[in-house]
């Protein structure tokens, strides 16, 4: 209740903390780095197969397996 009384005492204390805060606030956000990951360059490869009619896991033993050996070992 202290903080109360001394709120409706001294009411522009409380206005300029509050517009201090928000300043202070508004700054910070801004100067504040947005970019927490770094910059890292993975090579990625990117393949597509279309069988009509083939099950995932015939398309995953029959075709992916074999090429990613073949990618890997190249």
């Amino acid at each position: 209740m202290w903080i109360v009384r001394l709120a409706l005492r001294r009411p522009y204390t409380f206005v300029v903390a509050a517009l201090l805060v928000l300043i202070l606030g508004v700054v910070t956000i801004f100067r504040t780095p947005t970019d927490i990951f770094p910059n890292v360059d993975i090579p990625v490869i990117s393949c597509v197969f279309q069988y009509a009619g083939m099950s995932a896991d015939d398309m995953e033993s029959r075709i992916m397996t074999p090429f990613e050996r073949f990618l890997i070992h190249r």
